[in-house]
């Protein structure tokens, strides 16, 4: 499993504004020059977490995007499933996927939906006052 450019990149943006907190709103530009990334990228970034609830944005001179609230209370789950949507480790989506003509001999399940849980509580037990 990869995390795609979405992730990673999403997650470097949102340390750069934990990073400025307190100093005011901080443009695409300053974010896209500090931490080497495309600004129009990161907009298409920024309009994901921003429908998500994990930034708000400030319009006018001076505007820009600042953290929606405590970094300590933004799991890196909630930013990484903002961007990436719902990460699952098995093409049948663990069984719920009631489709599927081996269910209930799939070789796989069982170990893939403990390994999705580690992850999944490992996402959200992190934050990003953590980086």
């Amino acid at each position: 499993m990869k995390l795609s450019t979405k992730g990673r990149y999403g997650l470097m943006a949102m340390y750069n504004l934990k990073e400025n907190m307190g100093k005011g709103p901080i443009s695409l530009k300053d974010i896209a020059k500090d931490e080497n990334l495309s600004e129009s990228y990161l907009e298409q970034l920024f309009t994901l977490l921003r429908k998500a609830g994990l930034v708000n944005s400030i319009r006018g001179a001076g505007g820009g995007y600042e953290l929606s609230r405590d970094p300590k209370e933004i799991a890196i789950g909630d930013i990484i499933n903002a961007l990436e949507g719902d990460l699952s480790l098995s093409c049948c989506d663990l069984g719920k996927n009631e489709n599927c003509n081996k269910l209930n001999e799939c070789a796989t399940r069982d170990i893939l939906n403990k390994l999705q849980g580690k992850i999944e509580i490992a996402m959200e037990s992190m934050t990003l006052a953590d980086m």
